[in-house]
Parts: structure tokens; sequence; C-alpha cells
């Protein structure tokens, strides 16, 4: 039997129908990346390693301890079944961890101030993708050297992840070294935070003496104390630890402070494997997460069921060298270790990501940041900090890394997402279609209703033929990231914080942001 007589190619409605297709925009569950897509697939732990950590690490804590607790934390964790031990370690029976663990915090939100942006809904294997890192330094690309990192920097590097849509929280990046005073310094950096983004925001504190001046500066911005309590929009950083197994005074002051006011601890805890963890990725496994269970135990302690990071952020260092390794193979497969453990016990996680040892945006800062975001992301961690912009082991910031990596993060996302398979997706009527037709999918309906949802459009990737770039003058990815990062700096503003609240902050504290700074040029 003949084949039915080709079917004539049906044009939807002429070039002006297909341009109002493809740009009809997507729901929100539509695009093709989003804050919270479900992570999870990529375990490597097997359901027994899981099982030997846990033990391992109840172990540790229960016969070793952690030492450096201060006086009040002494006597919450005693009062609640804690010793110290003979060496003047705070000693954590297994049954009272285990307890505190099964009445933790599963999930919280870290509210948006302006619904342009998501809110992140942080547990399950939701994953997002965050900057942090508190570097000292900021990479001039020009002239290839790193300059001290300002309260400006703070700013800017806030109001540039603003405008990228594949971060979907600013964390601080960077810290103000012009200012030696802990707690102005703190002030300042809340403020700079503040008015820089209207994103949900983490940053850390120096010191607790700086809390009721910040939370005073949250109630302003909020419009009071009880919206900022009803929505916050920020998590507090912080690292309570010194690897190997001992409390650091200052940070875990600040982790009691806000864990009384019921506030989201987002802490860090950072051991280096081979130098202050065991050198077997196990082991550093088992100590990191003993640490991280000693401070999600003393904050439950303070706050039943307060909101909490399980952020175990194991490291590793070059052991031919002792130079620290974040860009590394064994990072990433640490992180989504930690991101594995953190669903074996069902709750919130944090890890460290998209790091680079590198010192300029080239192809070794490339291959790091891509590898470690993917993987993170594969294994469902929740939030992915330091997964922009961070240079030099942590120590840089480079504007025009922070503009590729999201680039890089969208792609990370895509993947992530995986692929929808449906009827609609299958496209076994659009096959018979173009076999019968065209014999090809340009301009399809199918086609043109999927290029929003299905694909991804990178800002800074060079897809052009070559005769196009080489016209063009053969610009690269540095070049282009550099004006890209110029012309954000130049004109993407937010009103981060009302004129009103401006002024009642400045009137109040020492703010040494200057306003004039803070217009389009």
């Amino acid at each position: 039997m003949a084949d039915p007589a080709p079917a004539r190619r049906t044009r939807p409605g002429g070039r002006a129908a297909r341009v109002a297709l493809r740009g009809a925009a997507p729901g929100a569950d539509r695009r093709p990346v989003r804050a919270g897509l479900e992570g999870g697939r990529y375990n490597p732990l097997s359901d027994a390693d899981l099982a030997r950590i846990h033990r391992a690490a109840l172990d540790i804590l229960a016969d070793t301890g952690i030492a450096g607790a201060s006086e009040e934390v002494i006597a919450i964790a005693t009062a609640k079944g804690c010793r110290l031990d003979g060496r003047g370690r705070l000693v954590f029976p297994a049954a009272l961890v285990e307890d505190l663990l099964a009445g933790a915090a599963r999930d919280y939100v870290i509210h948006s101030r302006d619904p342009a942006h998501a809110d992140l809904h942080v547990g399950g294997g939701r994953v997002h993708y965050a900057t942090s890192g508190e570097a000292v330094s900021v990479l001039d690309i020009e002239s290839r050297s790193y300059r001290p990192s300002t309260l400006k920097d703070v700013y800017d590097t806030a109001r540039v992840t603003d405008a990228l849509p594949n971060l979907h929280q600013y964390g601080q990046m960077v810290v103000p070294t012009e200012i030696a005073d802990p707690v102005e310094a703190d002030i300042n950096v809340a403020y700079g935070v503040l008015a820089g983004t209207t994103k949900p925001v983490e940053h850390a504190l120096n010191t607790v003496e700086a809390l009721p001046a910040v939370m005073e500066i949250y109630a302003l911005v909020a419009g009071s104390e009880r919206r900022f309590r009803d929505r916050p929009f920020v998590s507090f950083g912080g690292c309570p630890i010194v690897s190997p197994l001992r409390f650091a005074r200052d940070s875990l002051d600040v982790m009691v402070a806000t864990a009384r006011l019921g506030l989201v601890s987002d802490i860090a805890i950072a051991p280096q494997s081979g130098a202050t963890a065991p050198a077997y990725l196990a082991g550093a496994l088992v100590q990191v997460t003993a640490e991280a269970l000693a401070c999600l135990s003393v904050v439950n302690m303070v706050t039943p069921g307060c909101p909490m990071s399980f952020a175990a952020w194991p490291f590793t260092v070059d052991l031919r060298t002792g130079a620290f390794a974040g860009g590394s193979a064994e990072v990433a497969v640490l992180m989504a270790a930690v991101a594995q453990i953190g669903r074996f016990y069902d709750l919130p996680t944090t890890v460290a990501a998209s790091m680079s040892d590198a010192k300029m945006p080239d192809a070794q800062m490339g291959y790091e940041k891509g590898i470690t975001s993917v993987v993170a992301g594969l294994a469902g961690a929740n939030r992915v900090m330091e997964s922009a912009g961070m240079t030099a082991s942590l120590m840089g910031v480079s504007y025009e890394a922070l503009v590729i990596d999201n680039d890089m993060l969208g792609m990370a996302q895509r993947v992530v997402r995986g692929i929808e398979v449906t009827d609609e997706t299958l496209s076994v009527e659009a096959i018979k279609a173009a076999v019968r037709g065209e014999g090809h999918f340009l301009g399809a309906p199918d086609t043109l209703r999927s290029m929003e949802t299905e694909y991804l459009y990178p800002a800074l990737a060079d897809r052009s033929p070559v005769g196009l770039w080489t016209a063009e003058g053969c610009p690269t990815m540095e070049e282009r990231a550099r004006a890209r990062a110029a012309d954000l700096l130049a004109t993407h503003h937010v009103e981060g914080i009302s004129a009103e609240a401006d002024r009642a902050i400045r009137a109040r504290f020492p703010i040494r942001l200057d306003s004039r700074a803070m217009r389009p040029r």
C-alpha cells in the first residue's frame, strides 16, 4: 500500500506568531533551570557506608568529645546529659545526639524581599546555588594582580549577584579589610549586603556584640522586628569549630545567641583532609560529621527545632605541598558524600563547591568549577555555597569569574534537572509529522514551544561561527566577562533598602559606604 500523500507543512501563523510562541514566558515550573531543582542522583556512599560513618561519628563524640566549650555551653549541655571528661572536653552521649537529631528541623525557608527572586526552601533534595567565601582580595584582571577587598566590594558583589539568574542567594563574598573594629565591620557588612540585593542573603558575624545592632538594621529594612522574624531574609554564617574537634569561642557565642532567637544557623565546619582531618576521605567524613553533629546538638539544646544546616565542608590539601586544594576531585566527592549524609539524617545541607585554586579565569578554573558544581548538584546538596566568583583557593574574588560562573551554574542546573518523559515530550506525533512532511523539525510547533522550556541559552558562551567570531575581533571569554561585569557594575542598582530606612540606619550607625557610590554611573 502506498504511503499517504505527504502532509503539507503548516506554518503556525507566520514569523510574528512563531516569535510570540517562543517568547511566551514559561511558567515557573517549566523554565529550563530554576531554584530548588531536585537532586540526589549521585551517591558515592552505600547504605552500609552511611551507617558506619554515623556510628563512628557517635563514637568520637561519646569518647573524645569537643574541647573549648564556653561556660555557657557547658552549663546548657551538661544539664541535658553531656559531661566534661578529665581533660575538660565536652562529651556527647550517643543516645542524646540521636534524640536531638530526631527533633532537629527538617527544612527551613530563607525569604526573598522581591517576588522576582525565589524564596529558598532548604531541605529534601532541592538544590540551590549561592555565593559565599569572605575572601580578602579582589582580582584586577587587567593588571593581573590582587588588591585588598573593601566594603564597596561587599556591596558591588551583592548587586552583581542580584542580576545573575542562576544564583539563588547572595552570601558574603569578601571582607571589608579597611574596617578594623569587628563590630563596625559586622554592621557595615549587614548594610552593604542588604543594600546590594533583594535576594535571600547570608553573612557572618565576627562577634556576638554586633548582633543587637544587626538585628535593628534588619528590623528597619523589614519594617519591624516582627516582620523580619515572620519572613527572615538572612541566614547567619560562622565557623564554630577549629578542627580537629575544638570549638571556636567567638563563632560559638554567635551560634548560641542566634539560636536563642530562632534564627537560621548557617555555619561552616571546614577541616582539611591530611592537615586538620584524617587523610583518608572516609576518616575525614567521620570527623567532620562528628563536629557538625556537636554543633547541631548545641543549637537544638538551646532551641529545639531551630532552623540549621548540616554544614560539613571537608576540604583537602595537596599532600605534596600542604597547599589548599579546593578545586580538587577529592573535594567534589567529599561534598557529594556530605549531601548524602545529610539526606541520611533528613537534615538541610550546605556544601562548598565550585571553588578554584586558579588565580585567573582560565582552563584550570573552568574545569575545577564545572566538575565540582555539577557533582554537588547531582548529589542533592540543598545549597551549594562558594559557587561563583571565588578564586585563588578562596583568598580572592573575581567579578569576571562571577559572571562566567553564572553561565556555568546554569549548565550545572540543567544537568541536575535531567529529562522529563511525558506524552508531550516523547514527541511521537511530531516525529510522524516530520517524516511525512518536511523531513525536519525546524519551525515545528513543538520545537518553538520547547525552546524556552527545554533549552538553556548561555549569556556569555560563544556559539557563533568562526567567521563571525573573527569579524568581531576574536573576543575571549575573559574579555566578554570583563565587559559584562563592567556593564552590571555601571548600571545594575536595586533599592535594597528604602530611602526612609536608609536615613534611619545612617543616623543610628556608622555606615561607611558613601551614598554617592550607590548610584548608576
